[in-house]
Order: C-alpha cells, then structure tokens, then sequence
C-alpha cells in the first residue's frame, strides 16, 4: 500500500503544474505557437522520464516497465484525442487563443473523471477475477469499433450532445471572447465555447473508459496506473498544438492504435487465463512501440490523398456522414451555431 503522503505529494505536484501553467505560462488568451507546443510537450515528455527513471530506482525494474508501459499506451491513445480536439475545434471556428482556455479546463476535469475511474477498476480488478475477460473483450471490441470508424467523417452539424443542451439551455449565436456563460438582458445564457468544452469532456469520459482498462492489462498497481494516465493528460493541450497543423497526415495511425488494443486486450485475457504474467510487460512495451512508430513512419512514407479530409474519427454523439454526402460549406460559426 502505498503512503498517503506518496499520493499527497504527488497530487500536489500536479497542481503546481497546473498553476504555473495558467498562471505564468498561458495567463493571458493568446494563440499558441508551434514551436512552444513543442517545447512544451518535450518538457512533459522530460518529467515523465524522470519519473519513470525515479519508479525504477525506488520501486524496482518490474514497477519500472509497467510505469513506462502504461505511459506510452496512454501517451498512444491519446492522439485519439488529438484528431477529436482538430475535429471539434475546427467543426465550431473556435478561435485559436481561445482553444487553450477550453483544453485546459477540459483536462482539468478528465483528471478529476479518470481519477474516480481508475479507483473503480483497482477496486474491482482486487475483488472480481473474472473482471479481467470482462476488460480484455471490451478492449478487443474498442479496437473493432477504432478500425470501422477509422476513416469516417462524424456528422457534427446533427450531434445528439449539443442539440440535447441546446434544448435545455439558452445559448448565445456567438463567441463572447473566452467565457463560458454570460448574463444579457437579465439571463444567464451559454456560450458556444460551454458547447465545445463539453464535447470535448464528454469525449474524454469516453475515452477514459475505453483506455483505462488498457492500462490495466499492464499494472494492477493504482498508483502506477493512476500516475501514468496523469503524465500522458498533462501533455495533451502541448501534444495538440503541436500537431494540429499536420494531424491529417497520419492517416494510419488510428489503425495503430486499434491494433495497440488488440495487444492489451489479448494480453489481459492470456494472463487470466494462465492465472499469472503469461506475456510479459516488456514485450507488450516493444510491440506498443513497434506500432505506433511504424503507424507514424507508414503515415510519412505513403501520405492520403489530395483533397482528403484533414482528420476524420468518431466523436461521442455524432454519427457518421454518408460517404456521398455534401462536404459542409465553409461557413461563419455563427450561421453554423443558430443552424444547429
């Protein structure tokens, strides 16, 4: 069991992160360059490094491939977000020094949403051995629904979440900078930045559940899973804007990451069934990193189509767009927001 104060300082590690962040770095809305993003990415990059390297040295080698495991899966399937976030962002015209304001907050609460998730699975991971199949087949079935809607492009003009708030609340037909909610004429009123950021929660939920349980296939420890799932959060606004400009070229990374959850959700199942470690955790650490580097390289050396859409996926509520469709015009957010 590991301390409280383990998990204490931790955790406040995280929020003077979090802090110096909004606080220093990005205080003022501005849009954000790629070069920083990069920079910025690395730095995160670094510091799980040098907590993986302190989690070998305290914990010992076992401890240490688990931690390193779990982070690059994390770290993998969290490109998946990367094209939502492109997806959504680009769906709403929301201006670029808006977008970090959103990330943040939208990451700040997939901390608090993966937190009470990894807590369930430790719970019942230690309680109900069957659970593991349970996990393994619902990996393999995320992996199949990841492949099928590889290359689909989601109707966002009729998605179920904003129509849903879009009913219940009032919304204004445009920005009002980077708030969230505003009262005019003596009513609170969304913006349609609350819209985004709840799709992009929403998004996260769903992506929590679906790659937890892959984290789990690797490390029953919480502490392990719960710092990994923290480290590769944290870099995912830097990830994003780093890669936003050229996210379209990695047509088959998504294919990657399907087959990324067929490794764990295959892994989880073999080891239940022998009652024990039957694939060891290195050899799932070399085969993540075998496909996703040769998804990336297979991106570069053969990139899509002229005129292909920059990014396409699935994205909670949206279903896809019949492939003979109308492409949408480009159009005003505006027009787009009172439309839908």
């Amino acid at each position: 069991m590991d301390s409280v104060w383990l998990w204490l300082g931790f955790n406040l590690f995280v929020l003077a992160l979090l802090a110096f962040d909004l606080g220093v770095l990005h205080r003022k809305e501005r849009t954000i360059s790629v070069r920083e993003a990069i920079w910025l990415s690395a730095g995160y990059v670094a510091l799980a490094a040098v907590f993986a390297a302190g989690v070998f040295h305290f914990r010992g080698a076992q401890a240490g491939y688990e931690f390193a495991t779990g982070y690059l899966i994390e770290k993998s399937l969290s490109l998946d977000n990367v094209f939502v976030f492109y997806l959504i962002f680009a769906h709403f015209a929301v201006p670029p020094a808006y977008q970090h304001r959103v990330l943040f907050w939208g990451i700040l609460g997939a901390l608090a949403m993966r937190a009470a998730l990894i807590a369930a699975g430790a719970t019942l991971i230690a309680t109900v051995h069957w659970i593991a199949f349970v996990f393994g087949a619902f990996l393999i079935l995320t992996a199949v629904k990841m492949l099928l809607a590889a290359d689909a492009e989601p109707d966002l003009e009729g998605n179920r979440i904003v129509r849903f708030v879009r009913a219940r609340l009032r919304v204004t037909p445009d920005y009002r900078g980077p708030r969230f909610f505003v009262r005019e004429g003596g009513r609170v009123s969304a913006t349609p930045l609350f819209l985004v950021l709840l799709l992009i929660e929403v998004s996260d939920l769903v992506f929590a559940v679906d790659s937890i349980p892959a984290i789990f296939a690797v490390s029953s420890d919480p502490f392990i899973v719960y710092t990994a799932n923290v480290f590769a959060i944290l870099g995912l606004r830097a990830l994003y804007f780093a890669l936003a400009g050229i996210v379209g070229r990695f047509r088959y990374l998504k294919y990657g990451l399907s087959i990324v959850l067929l490794i764990v959700g295959g892994k989880m199942i073999a080891n239940g069934i022998a009652g024990g470690k039957l694939i060891p955790v290195e050899l799932t650490l070399l085969l993540t990193a075998l496909v996703i580097g040769g998804s990336i390289l297979l991106s570069m050396l053969r990139p899509g189509p002229a005129g292909r859409a920059p990014a396409a996926g699935w994205v909670p509520g949206s279903k896809a767009r019949p492939a003979d469709a109308p492409t949408p015009s480009a159009e005003s957010s505006a027009t787009r927001m009172e439309r839908s």
